[in-house]
């Protein structure tokens, strides 16, 4: 007798294969048999006839560190199939942790409900595990956090007794159960790390034969360097390395992407082992304080808040060499909105060329503004730009090694973070991958997109018995009509759940019932061994 038997459903096991009717049968948290169970006694039985029956969707990329903490359930994620996500990137994580104010500043989501009382990476994943889980979690250790972790994030470069020291908290988080490490060089205090400091960190994560994953230094006119480092960092350190969000940004020369594909071909036909993945949409998110020089985070919030509140200060703080966006030196203001606010809500929505005008002052001077009205929480105000062209997203998608990602935190439409705007693809992201890039514009097939979010993300992460239906591995399911899954958020109204997502399984537990949220939460820590 089976627990659960998921009946007549259109399999596609995350292999890539073509798909097949059959049924599934589950006992407990695992998947016992695929076939004609039509003779066999069930607990409960599913009719997935003229659905989809997939693995489970890997999100590879969330932010999702300190939201799951806030709130478990992982609303956002589990409503649009996501059984696992991997937290942690671009060099942001959560431990380890020596100096708690700094991280709080530092980590993406951070709620003053939630008490930070972790120091190890050990530490912070026992305590996600004291949490009824939504969803299934994995973890980075971030390099920007080992900075802060060693000398409280100065931007400056390290020395080499300092690197030797993050080296050993880098070995304790593997030893713990980090699945790898991330880079943000883009972001400080990653921006100010050497080249040799990464590969030096990277040689431990090679010898754990874990992965590495890297927010490049530049995507748009300097595109070669920053993608020239991961590759140099990749054979340097012989280390297996996934690039975040690979697609250019606007201030790319033509041809950027299809330059930077033809290099990753032929670093693999050498024998690196370089892959990449992308965000399914044109537009992308991050904080608005990513606009300030890296010395504007000297010292505490505080220190950045005077800075900007002092006319000579902030004057200086306009010259910046490195703006996180080229739209911003290109005055392209109207191309890049305010998403969330605490301070300024009823200006979300507008473009900051919008707010500028409104206020009757030029637009850096309304961007320091809004971080300087946000005071404390000023890391947690975020923009977004139409930074990617869709051209180079469907040239990226095209090739059998590209991920599908979040790039977002784990929200809910109730409770502390009612309110709250990341990304436009937090509750959309999947649904969006399969009902325009499957369905709408036969990018892929549906089998290659199931496999990019569940066989190909598994794998990637070195992550066992998950990311394909078969017989022995974890129960993470997701039944969806293919002709209906569609994603129903806005760039003005985000915070919407997809249409199309039946059922979703985690550990073999119903967390959605026919499109109904239950009350199962049996999502686990994944801790790499």
């Amino acid at each position: 007798m089976f627990d659960i038997i998921v009946e007549r459903g259109t399999i596609v096991d995350g292999t890539g294969a073509p798909g097949f009717t059959a049924d599934v049968g589950i006992q407990a948290d695992r998947i016992l048999a695929i076939g004609d169970l039509s003779g066999i006694e069930s607990g409960r039985r599913i009719d997935a006839g003229g659905r989809i029956v997939a693995p489970g969707f890997i999100d590879i990329h969330s932010h999702s560190d300190f939201s799951l903490l806030v709130n478990a359930k992982a609303e956002s994620q589990i409503h649009q199939g996501v059984t696992t996500e991997v937290v942690g990137n671009c060099g942001h994580s959560c431990a380890p942790c020596t100096h708690k104010d700094r991280l709080k500043s530092a980590i993406f989501g951070y709620h003053p409900s939630v008490t930070i009382q972790w120091s190890s990476f050990d530490e912070y994943l026992t305590t996600l595990e004291k949490q009824k889980l939504g969803i299934n979690v994995a973890a980075y250790v971030g390099h920007g956090t080992l900075r802060i972790a060693e000398f409280n994030g100065e931007n400056r470069t390290s020395t080499p007794e300092e690197v030797a020291h993050m080296a050993r908290f880098l070995e304790e988080a593997l030893d713990s159960g980090a699945i790898g490490l991330s880079t943000g060089l883009e972001y400080a205090p990653g921006s100010s790390a050497t080249t040799q400091e990464v590969i030096t960190l990277c040689k431990v994560v090679s010898r754990y034969n874990r992965i590495y994953a890297t927010h490049v230094r530049n995507r748009e006119l300097h595109y070669e360097a920053g993608f020239s480092e991961a590759f140099m960092t990749a054979r340097g350190a012989n280390v297996r390395t996934q690039i975040s969000h690979i697609v250019p940004k606007y201030g790319a020369p033509p041809g950027a992407m299809a330059k930077t594909l033809e290099l990753i071909e032929q670093l693999n036909s050498e024998g690196d082992d370089v892959a990449f993945d992308v965000i399914p949409h044109e537009w992308g998110p991050t904080t608005m304080s990513s606009v300030l020089p890296p010395w504007a985070f000297d010292g505490s919030i505080r220190c950045t808040l005077d800075r900007l509140s002092e006319p000579h200060s902030r004057e200086k703080l306009k010259h910046n060499d490195n703006p996180i966006w080229h739209l911003i030196p290109a005055a392209r203001w109207d191309l890049i909105r305010l998403f969330h606010s605490a301070a300024n809500a009823d200006l979300t929505g507008l473009s900051i060329e919008a707010i500028a005008y409104k206020r009757g002052v030029p637009a850096i001077e309304a961007v320091f503004d809004l971080l300087l009205e946000e005071g404390e929480s000023l890391f947690n105000l975020t923009w977004i730009a139409k930074n990617f062209a869709e051209s180079d997203t469907l040239m990226a998608l095209r090739q059998s090694s590209c991920g599908v990602i979040s790039d977002s935190i784990t929200l809910a439409p109730y409770g502390v973070y009612a309110d709250t705007k990341w990304s436009p693809s937090t509750y959309g992201w999947a649904a969006r991958l399969f009902g325009k890039y499957v369905r709408d514009l036969s990018v892929l097939s549906l089998e290659d997109g199931v496999f990019r979010v569940t066989g190909l993300a598994a794998k990637r992460l070195g992550l066992k018995e998950r990311g394909l239906l078969q017989e022995g591995y974890k129960a993470d399911i997701v039944i969806f009509d293919a002709g209906r899954i569609d994603d129903k958020s806005k760039i003005e109204t985000p915070n919407v759940y997809p249409v199309g997502i039946r059922f979703v399984l985690v550990n073999g537990c119903i967390a959605i019932d026919n499109a109904v949220r239950t009350n199962g939460n049996a999502g686990v820590v994944l801790r790499a061994a």
